[in-house]
Order: C-alpha cells, then structure tokens, then sequence
C-alpha cells in the first residue's frame, strides 16, 4: 500500500463533513465550516442516510405512518422515488395524483404527468446519477423506466426480494435487468435495505462506483493487487485508529460507525474534493473543476430520521460505538 496525500485529507474531509452535519443541526444559520473548499461546493454527508433525499426516502416515502407498509407498496414507492432520486418530482407526482399507491396507481397517468412537467422546464431526474433509458419501446427516457419498474413488480420481485438472505442477493436480483448496472443495483440495495422489507447489515457488502474508483487512485500510489472493495473494507474497519493517528475528532452518528457504503461515498466525495486542494493528483478522471456549488435550502432541517432497528439515540452525537469489529486481515493491508 502506498497512499498518497489525498489519503490524508480522506479522513480531514469526513470529520469535517461530518463535523458539519452537527454544527447544522444545533445552529440552522450558519456558518458550519472554515473549510472555504466545503463552504463553496456541494459535498455529501459523511453517512450516506443523512443526505436530504435519503432523509426524505426514510421519513417520507418509506415509514410515514400514513402509507400502507406491505412488500409491494414498499418496493413500489422505494424504486419509482429512486428512479428519479428528486424530492420536487415525487412532491410534483403526489400533487396531481394523490398518495402513491401501487395498488391503485396508473403508470399511464404518472407518464403524462412527467410530461408535462417537462413541457414547462421542469427537470424530473437528479443529477447524482446517470441512469441510461431501457428499451421498452417508449420514446421517453421516463416512460421506459416506469415500465421497467412495472417489468419489476410482475416478476414479483417484491415477493422474491425479502427472501433473500444476503445484501449481495439482494444485489444479484437487481442487477439482472436492464439498463440497472452494479453500481445503480447497490445503490438501490441500500435504499431497500433501509425500509422494513429488508433487514441486512450493511458491513458485508459494497460496489465500488466510478467516483469512487477515481478517489481510491487518488488516495494510493498503488494498493498492493488488492481491488477497491477490498480497500474500502479497510478504510472502514481502522477508521477509529486513523482518525486518533490523525488527532481527530470524529463524531460518529449517534453511536453509529462509518459502514462500507459511507466509505465507499467518501471516497467519490474525496475525488472531487481533491481537484482543488490536491491538484497534481487527477486519478482517473482527470477531472479538474467541481460542477455543483453549495446552495442554501431554504426549507427547515428536520430532527434526522434513521431505521429504527439501528437503535440510534438522536442528539447523543458524543457516543463511540465499543461494539467496533476487529480489523480484517487484508493482503497488505493487514
């Protein structure tokens, strides 16, 4: 293993984003960071569950008391959300069709209703994924989607989902259809899994992503033939001893360490967080700019949500986590 001065500041930036997530919490007005790279440009959280769309999945979409909490409902509403991954599109959706319901919903009719959204400028899909149409036959990138999802539920796959005894079975049904590549197939693993359908810990599997891949190659010279699911479950088990050799002070979510996905998050976040302060390192990508620049949400920051079988202790932000697991033995890592 050979890091680099990225690796350095990979820790630097999640105490810090992290630091962040807190100081927002307790002072809604700001300003959260001296950091003037993280002042000025948008970052993820350091956990993955505390980035507003999750915090909207999980308390919005998935456990709002008010929607019906069956395999099929939860599968419907957690995939037709993620496929979009925009909180004013599912808003714009429920305005003109009322509660999403799969038992009642007619796809033709949500269809028009992202057409029109577009015909007046309005944009439907985030930018934090590239998602490429599949090829049902429709003209729109959005219609193809939806009957993708639909091609989901009638292979009952929400039946066939909460059957599966791993993180990575759960992947292995996911990625088998189209236009849904590892990455996506992770990503939405992990949104299932925060829902009641799914119950898995998240210690045991990951995917790498594109950014991610580009901020492991800044990070290390070379990583010794290991691949980077292998780095990212190294970070993430001397994550306590790298911030103490590091002098800092993180403050894990409520007693809740970093899991692989956050790791493997930070690792895309460090790759553009890189381009400016660590230039003479282009990984990859070789990019050089960061697109997105911080923009204050106006709306009020509600009390985080998280599963409830995590048993996190909301606003008990000083709490270590003794329960951490002895570090792997990884090739030369160890």
């Amino acid at each position: 293993m050979d890091p680099t001065p990225v690796f350095n500041s990979y820790w630097q930036f999640a105490a810090e984003r992290q630091a962040m997530f807190f100081r927002r919490l307790s002072d809604p007005v700001g300003p959260w960071t001296e950091d003037p790279i993280l002042a000025i440009y948008r970052f993820t959280n350091a956990y993955r569950a505390c980035d507003r769309v999750s915090q909207y999945l999980i308390r919005e979409v998935q456990y709002h008391r008010d929607r019906p909490a069956t395999p099929p409902e939860l599968f419907f509403r957690t995939l037709l959300f993620k496929l979009f991954n925009r909180v004013e599109t599912w808003e714009a959706l429920e305005r003109q069709l009322g509660p999403i319901v799969w038992e009642t919903i007619d796809l033709n009719a949500v269809a028009r209703t992202l057409d029109d959204l577009m015909a007046r400028g309005k944009r439907i899909y985030s930018a934090a994924y590239i998602m490429p149409a599949p090829a049902f036959g429709h003209q729109r990138k959005h219609a193809n989607h939806l009957a993708l999802l639909a091609r989901m539920m009638e292979d009952r796959l929400p039946e066939r989902v909460p059957q599966a005894s791993t993180l990575r079975a759960v992947y292995d049904q996911l990625v088998r259809y189209p236009s849904i590549g590892p990455f996506l197939a992770f990503q939405y693993t992990i949104d299932l899994n925060y829902s009641t359908l799914l119950t898995h810990s998240e210690d045991d599997f990951v995917v790498a992503g594109p950014g991610a891949l580009d901020g492991i190659a800044k990070c290390f010279a070379n990583t010794g033939g290991c691949d980077a699911e292998a780095v990212i479950y190294w970070v993430c088990d001397q994550q306590e001893r790298a911030f103490a050799a590091a002098g800092l002070n993180f403050s894990n979510l409520y007693g809740r360490r970093l899991k692989p996905i956050d790791c493997q998050n930070l690792f895309c976040e460090i790759s553009k967080y890189a381009r400016i302060a660590h230039p003479d390192f282009p990984g990859l990508s070789g990019r050089t700019r960061i697109k997105q620049s911080y923009r204050r949400d106006p709306r009020p920051l509600l009390p985080p949500m998280y599963p409830p079988r995590w048993g996190l202790k909301v606003g008990s932000h000083e709490m270590v986590d003794a329960s951490a697991p002895p570090l792997r033995k990884v090739g030369p890592f160890s």
